[in-house]
């Protein structure tokens, strides 16, 4: 079973006018932050911001329909190892330390079926009130596509959140992680008696499974199961496996049914 990792990168730098940028998984960009002439005096309570961004996200989720994640200690200790060490170097990326966010997650014991991390940095010549930056993180990622779709996802149930800041630069730095643990992957079999062939397909991927053959998936994510019709003009059988479901393909008539054990 692979787990799915999906990660998004904001920078948002506030001085006289507001200017942001992106990263995405497919540019593992690693920055540099330097120094401004000067650091402004720390206003914001970066424990508090952490804490208001997950009540933030999951007032967001619940407006979108979602249903709201709960807060994961081994999540909470990966965001909070990555603000700092981001804040402690100043280097900005998801790989900023040469870990995935996978690795970050599995060092602190999570054994996960899904990690999503979002992350971004900002920056004011006049430093921020808790409130305002953790309003600001999370506006950012709302309205950017990447972070948003790992805000909203509809199947991780965990999060994580750590914000630090650099004494160097006076950047804030704060990591989103995502997750759905390993124990709730979801495991089906399907066993096939009907002395044929049988084509089916899992969300988006294609299976054979040959007549008095049992296959186990076991995914992160659920997904309908299609079985093709076994000739033009009938129509095929979909069903959403729960975990633990088992279903049964045998012979009916001229073709076959699916029935769930």
């Amino acid at each position: 079973m692979k787990g799915r990792l999906w990660v998004a990168g904001l920078a948002l730098a506030l001085l006289s006018a507001p200017a942001a940028r992106g990263q995405s998984v497919e540019h593992e960009e690693v920055e540099q932050i330097e120094a401004p002439e000067r650091v402004p005096e720390q206003k914001a309570d970066t424990a508090k911001a952490a804490r208001q961004i997950i009540e933030q996200t999951n007032a967001f989720r619940k407006d979108e329909r979602r249903a709201a994640v709960t807060v994961s200690k081994e999540l909470t200790a990966a965001a909070e190892a990555f603000a700092r060490y981001m804040a402690e170097k100043d280097r900005y990326g998801h790989t900023a330390d040469g870990r995935r966010p996978s690795d970050r997650a599995k060092k602190q014991g999570y054994e996960y079926c899904i990690v999503l991390e979002n992350i971004a940095y900002q920056y004011s010549s006049l430093d921020f009130e808790t409130e305002d930056l953790a309003k600001r993180f999370v506006r950012g990622w709302e309205k950017s596509p990447g972070h948003r779709r790992n805000m909203l996802d509809p199947d991780v149930t965990q999060t994580g959140v750590g914000v630090a800041r650099s004494e160097k630069t006076g950047h804030y730095y704060a990591v989103q992680m995502f997750g759905r643990p390993k124990s709730l992957a979801i495991t089906f079999r399907i066993a096939n008696r009907s002395g044929a062939d049988v084509e089916y397909t899992v969300g988006e991927r294609k299976f054979t499974i040959a007549p008095n053959y049992t296959r186990t998936h076991t995914r992160c994510r659920p997904a309908e199961v299609k079985f093709t019709p076994e000739a033009k003009g009938k129509e095929g059988t979909t069903v959403k496996p729960a975990d633990g479901d088992r279903f049964v393909i045998t012979t009916d008539g001229d073709g076959y049914a699916v029935k769930k054990e």
